[in-house]
């Protein structure tokens, strides 16, 4: 299936993302911050990114400008926590493909992920 870049600062969630990914057949890279996550994109060259908005060093939004000035077709979806409207608009317009609010129903990742991959 996909590689799939997942980043996110909580290593509980980047385990269980993973975990339910790599079930559905997709190969899994992780980074728990948005500079490594800029760095593991150019590495890997994955074919999608799930990537959440607050992290410490460099956050999501930050990372997502910085993948996509290098790629343009890159494939971003949002990770964000309730109540952040204004920065999925601001990631929206910045190039990411949808948005996953958390807490997420595993199949709404894997929707959004299909959907970007299309």
């Amino acid at each position: 299936m996909a590689k799939i870049l997942v980043v996110d600062d909580a290593e509980f969630l980047r385990v269980r993302i993973t975990k339910m990914l790599t079930g559905n057949g997709h190969e899994v890279v992780e980074a728990d911050n948005g500079a490594k996550a800029v760095a593991k994109y150019r590495e890997n060259r994955p074919d999608a990114v799930l990537m959440d908005v607050t992290m410490p060093e460099m956050d999501g939004l930050a990372a997502l400008k910085e993948i996509r000035s290098g790629d343009p077709n890159a494939r971003v979806v949002m990770l964000t926590a309730l109540g952040q409207e204004s920065v999925v608009l601001e990631a929206i317009k910045s190039g990411a493909r949808d948005f996953v609010v958390k807490p997420f129903e595993p199949d709404r990742v894997l929707a959004a992920l299909k959907r970007a991959l299309a």
